[in-house]
């Protein structure tokens, strides 16, 4: 215990310096992700506090960031948008996915899988990155000029006719759920119909119009209608907010400038008594409990999230084990990823029962808990303290800030979590594809992918098809390199094919004719094994023993193995004999495994040395000197 506060000060200063950061921020995703201000709110506060107690950096502060909320607000609009844009019909499901993530990261975190979160490639990473600054910035539209689809009589008004077939189709399918023949006994499907209020075609066709201006897409759709409605005064307050973030900044980074912003321009509008639109009601006092979550829970009613909760549970992995290695570097510690895991896993899981959305370890508000003097997880429970007084003393008051504030600050936000490194090193990056005659780099292809399947298709499937790209194409270049390095030597003509070991230098010039050494080099897997049994083809029919030097395989795998197997049992049938020199272990207990050796390698073939397996072979070739 005395160890807990022994850095108290310093952890003091932390959690207040980065509670302060995270209000806005909060606020501003949770608005962005469609849940509302006060679902940013909770989710900060209970996801810092929690993932700071059980988690496995001691300085991380964790709450919404900005690309938990980008994939967040595309499962929260798809889950929407399956409940006929009821919010509240569809609030049980979103949190049960939030739930699901939460749990399926302690079970990533039990099962070690944490280290493994460091395997993703870099392209892949910048790709998403920059698609979700450009998502948060064109969803941003709206709410900069004060507009909102889903009060646009002209925008509603198109999607009367397609409501009246919405409700219609959902007449028929009622129908056909209680047995009615429709062909037989159309009337009743016409009383149905008569019965359907022109305020029930109205609402259907606000769901209608709100979902069409969502997303990228959506916003550019609607573009067209939103000019035509444009706010003066939204913009006005928005680009306010974005000078002070920016301005600010430049006179002093000791106070947060978004807060600053924050602060400054909600009190002028307030106290100015101007025509703003505020943000959605923070309710006062403490968070429900969604004890619907699991009053309707099923297996068959959340199978179809499995897979999107596991997604977001990686990329929350992703976001935060980051963040950790930042703040390894700032505090010349070592964070534990798969204890940090399990700490993420319990805050979001905590935070979705209480209607908060998911967050991750955020590297702004850890690097300024550090830079005020945080040293350890207290830091972060302190933040998550700070955010819960400030929502129970405060909330009437938050409730008043125009959404075209928040909508500056998440404007910056987008424009600050855009990986401009890897953009910048576009030009500079190898050519090394060469695709219908030009030469491109498969590392700005494989970002450029993930970047617009992200923003334009769906960012889970993005990254999933990023890996696989990158997967393939670092499989395709280790084994070019594997048999560029990989060589059949005639030590006859050795000065034509390559230099010679140092220990083949002294070889017996009449073991020449009959023996072929071939040099292996770098790992034998799928990837190389069809030009690994091209080059097996080289060795003539004359020759009556091949050598292979196994000295630089570090590792095998099955394919790799088979072809190895392949290959022996070929020139077995030409009569060639096959010797193995320096293989390392784990080729080695994969052929034992296999039964290479000994069944068609003998044990008394496999030398640990080149020196011993000449001496060995002398006993066999003739005419030896």
């Amino acid at each position: 215990m005395n160890n807990f506060f022994k850095h108290f000060k310093g952890d003091a200063l932390g959690g207040i310096t980065a509670g302060i950061v995270a209000l806005p921020l909060a606020l501003a995703f949770g608005v962005s992700s469609g849940l509302g201000p006060s679902a940013g709110l909770y989710g900060a506060i209970i996801i810092a506090f929690f993932a700071a107690f059980f988690g496995g950096t001691s300085t991380q502060i964790s709450g919404p960031t900005a690309p938990m909320t980008a994939v967040s607000m595309v499962i929260i609009a798809g889950i929407v948008a399956a409940n006929d844009g009821d919010i509240n019909k569809a609030l049980p499901a979103i949190l049960t996915v939030f739930l699901l993530a939460g749990l399926f990261q302690i079970g990533l975190g039990i099962l070690g899988i944490g280290k493994y979160i460091k395997y993703i490639p870099y392209p892949v990473v910048s790709g998403f990155m920059t698609a979700i600054g450009v998502m948060i910035l064109f969803t941003q539209i709206q709410p900069l000029i004060g507009y909102n689809a889903a009060e646009d009589s002209a925008l509603i008004e198109k999607f009367t006719p397609q409501a009246e077939e919405v409700l219609l189709d959902k007449i028929l399918k009622e129908e056909a759920g209680e047995g009615i023949m429709v062909l037989e006994d159309f009337e009743e499907t016409i009383k149905r119909a008569k019965a359907v209020g022109k305020d029930a075609i109205k609402l259907e066709a606000v769901a209608l119009a709100k979902d069409y201006g969502k997303g990228v897409t959506g916003n550019l759709k609607v573009l067209p209608y939103a000019i035509k409605s444009i706010r003066w005064l939204e913009v006005i307050l928005a680009l306010a907010t974005i000078f002070i973030i920016y301005g600010f900044k430049r006179i002093t980074k000791a106070i947060p400038s978004a807060l600053v912003a924050l602060i400054v321009v909600s009190g002028v509008a307030y106290f100015a008594k101007l025509d703003y639109l505020p943000i959605e009601e923070i309710p006062p006092g403490l968070p429900d409990f969604n004890y619907e979550i699991f009053t309707g829970f099923s297996f068959s009613a959340i199978s179809p999230y499995i897979l999107t909760a596991l997604s977001l549970a990686f990329l929350g992995a992703i976001d935060s084990l980051l963040t950790s290695v930042v703040a390894d570097n700032m505090t010349k510690t070592k964070h534990k990823p798969n204890k940090e895991l399990i700490g993420q896993g319990i805050g979001n899981s905590i935070a979705s029962v209480f209607g908060g959305i998911p967050g991750a370890g955020a590297t702004i508000r850890t690097v300024v808990n550090i830079n005020a003097g945080g040293k350890t997880r207290l830091s972060g429970m302190i933040a998550g303290i700070l955010l819960f007084v400030i929502l129970l003393a405060l909330g009437p008051v938050a409730s008043k800030i125009p959404a075209a504030v928040l909508a500056g600050i998440l404007i910056t936000v987008g424009i600050g979590v855009m990986d401009y490194k890897g953009l910048k090193a576009i030009p500079n990056l190898p050519r090394d594809l060469n695709i219908l005659g030009l030469k491109l780099s498969s590392e700005v292809i494989i970002m450029l992918i993930v970047l617009c399947l992200s923003v334009f298709w769906d960012l889970i499937n993005a990254v999933g098809i990023g890996l696989v790209l990158s997967s393939l194409i670092f499989m395709k270049k280790m084994g070019d390199f594997t048999a560029s390095q990989s060589k059949v030597l005639d030590l006859k003509a050795s000065e034509e094919n390559e230099p010679l070991w140092s220990d083949e230098i002294s070889f017996p010039e009449n073991l020449k004719e009959e023996i072929f050494i071939k040099h292996l080099s770098g790992p034998l897997f799928f990837g190389y094994t069809s030009e690994f049994q091209q080059l097996s083809q080289q060795i003539p029919s004359t020759a009556s023993h091949v050598i292979l030097r196994m000295d630089n395989v570090p590792y095998m795998d099955q394919s790799g193995v088979y072809a190895v197997e392949d290959i022996v049992l070929a020139l077995e049938q030409q009569n060639i004999h096959t010797h193995i020199v320096g293989v390392q272990k784990q080729p080695q207990y994969m052929m034992e495994r296999i039964d290479i050796i000994p069944d068609l390698i003998p044990k008394q073939c496999v030398f640990d040395t080149f020196d011993e397996c000449i001496t060995y072979l002398k006993t066999f070739v003739k005419d030896v000197v």
